[in-house]
């Protein structure tokens, strides 16, 4: 794995002056995969808050090959790029041992809702393909509205929070569960709050041939009504609570990359956040209290599975 001063002298392929909002951890994100990606990668883009404030016509901060494509078709477009990849090394119009890099990004709408399909189908096919969900938990690009991903509880534009309503009344999507069933070698889940973490996975899904897939957590501080500056330390709280623990499962076998020497209250994690502030209220705490227990009913069963209970 890279070090850090190592990383530090890659290039960087995600350029600055782009328009993403101070204190964006997506943009962190994209940032540190492309570091430890490199040059010879080519990206396939979902319409989404990074296409967005990445790729403003006439501009782009892409300094690799980079193709724009619908919310629902990112992993679609990428499995014919790499298709067409393949075949042209067949033909020997490639060399061979010319080793390219293909990453198709969306965020959570166009991952676990609008874009579940694509994907599903490029991880069946068994495309050399690594896909990453930066994961802020809702439509974050067109208004704030829920997605399968949102926790329960939240307040957003389409599920407001009000006298008798609190908030999203489901819980959220099991998407990293879903894509380890379909038995492809490498899935993980990280956060740009832990660059080793997140920097290790890449690497290694990377190396690996065939289809991965990474939830990379993130914040978002105008959806999740955070403070700018506090975008990556409410990341490492909800590790720390087993909101979003860290691990990954490669060719079957699950594996607990962090385990929090004190397991934090999901509480701690809520009330930074606007989007929860209703749940203080004496009406509203059963929701909290039914969102701390799948939290722990999740982490016990990771555990499990991991060989860590």
């Amino acid at each position: 794995m890279a070090t850090l001063k190592q990383l530090s002298k890659n290039p960087e392929l995600l350029s600055g002056g782009h328009r993403a909002c101070a204190g964006c951890s997506c943009a962190v994100a994209l940032r540190q995969i492309m570091l430890a990606a490199g040059k010879d990668t080519v990206i396939s883009f979902a319409t989404g808050c990074m296409e967005v404030v990445t790729t403003i016509y006439p501009y782009s901060a892409w300094r690799v090959p980079y193709i724009h494509n619908a919310f629902e078709n990112s992993f679609s477009t990428m499995s014919g790029v790499e298709a067409s990849y393949q075949s042209l090394k067949r033909l020997g119009r490639l060399p061979v041992d010319k080793k390219l890099n293909f990453i198709a990004f969306a965020g959570d709408g166009g991952t676990y809702d609008i874009g579940f399909q694509a994907l599903s189908g490029a991880a069946e096919r068994g495309h050399d393909i690594l896909h990453v969900c930066y994961n802020n938990e809702a439509y974050m690009n067109t208004g704030i509205q829920r997605s399968s991903a949102t926790p329960l509880g939240a307040s957003t534009t389409t599920t407001p929070a009000g006298k008798v309503v609190p908030g999203k009344k489901q819980h959220k999507k099991d998407l990293v569960g879903i894509m380890a069933a379909h038995n492809i070698p490498y899935v993980a889940q990280t956060t740009p709050a832990h660059w080793k973490d997140l920097n290790t996975k890449v690497e290694k899904a990377l190396s690996i041939t065939g289809p991965k897939f990474m939830n990379v957590y993130c914040s978002c501080h105008r959806g999740w009504r955070i403070k700018e500056d506090q975008s990556l330390e409410i990341l490492r709280l909800a590790v720390d609570c087993c909101v979003a623990p860290l691990f990954e499962v490669e060719d079957g076998e699950w594996k607990l990359n962090y385990k929090p020497k004190e397991k934090k209250p999901v509480s701690e994690w809520l009330k930074l956040q606007g989007r929860f502030k209703h749940l203080s209220r004496p009406e509203f705490q059963p929701v909290a209290e039914e969102l701390q227990a799948q939290v722990d009913k999740d982490w016990e069963a990771l555990l499990k599975k991991c060989g860590e209970a």
